[in-house]
């Protein structure tokens, strides 16, 4: 199986995921418990990474189980959920099995997002509730400079779907690992045209230019 670019950084990121970056982890999972709701039932991590939302899909009542291309990562998420190593756009998961689906800051590792959400809608059951957690397309990325949080500078890079290792920020994730960029429009119409309906789109940030796009999708029942 391929080797993830996770795996280089995994003891860092697990210490940059629950220390460093610790209030805007809690911001994500806000945008991801007020949009996936309450369980029971089984929830599919997608990305799940160290398994660092773990806690949040059991606190509202979900069963997670997480898959991860990293090995590393999943050194650190099997003490908080079970879990498979496996392509997300090729998960070993029967269709329409799972009433739940997440992706939390994950979309910018994945090559194909619109394949991974494919695969997301395919193992849904009817009615079954897909929520997409990450940066916002719009304002963060190789193309934004965020260096000055009151005023994003946004360049032509936007068109640009290439990974880049590009970023303003020479000591982040990005700057580690690179970013696979996927434009707005993009995103909302790889959900729709996997069949799923766009139930809520919501924005948030620290400041009043967003940092998250979170949206809910449902798939008809």
């Amino acid at each position: 199986m391929t080797t993830a670019a996770y795996d280089a950084i995994a003891d860092w990121y697990e210490v940059y995921a629950s220390d460093t970056s610790a209030d805007y982890m809690d911001r994500v999972r806000r945008q991801l418990a007020g949009l996936l709701g309450t369980g029971p039932g089984r929830c599919l991590d997608l990305c799940c990474g160290t398994g660092a939302h773990a806690a949040e899909l059991r606190r509202l009542g979900w069963e997670p189980v997480g898959v991860d291309l990293s090995a590393g990562q999943l050194r650190h998420a099997r003490g908080r959920l079970p879990v498979a190593r496996g392509d997300a756009a090729r998960l070993p998961v029967a269709d329409a099995s799972v009433p739940a689906v997440t992706c939390v800051l994950g979309h910018t590792d994945l090559p194909d997002y619109p394949a991974v959400i494919a695969e997301a809608a395919r193992v849904l059951a009817p009615g079954g509730r897909f929520v997409h957690v990450g940066v916002h397309p719009c304002f963060c990325g190789a193309f934004a400079d965020r260096s000055d949080p009151g005023r994003i500078v946004i360049d032509g890079g936007y068109a640009e779907r290439e990974r880049s290792f590009r970023s303003w920020n020479a000591s982040g994730v990005r700057a580690r690992v690179g970013a696979w960029h996927l434009p707005l429009a993009d995103l909302v119409n790889a959900v729709t045209d996997a069949g799923l309906a766009v139930t809520r789109v919501d924005e948030s940030g620290s400041t009043a230019i967003p940092d998250i796009l979170a949206l809910q999708a449902t798939k008809p029942a």
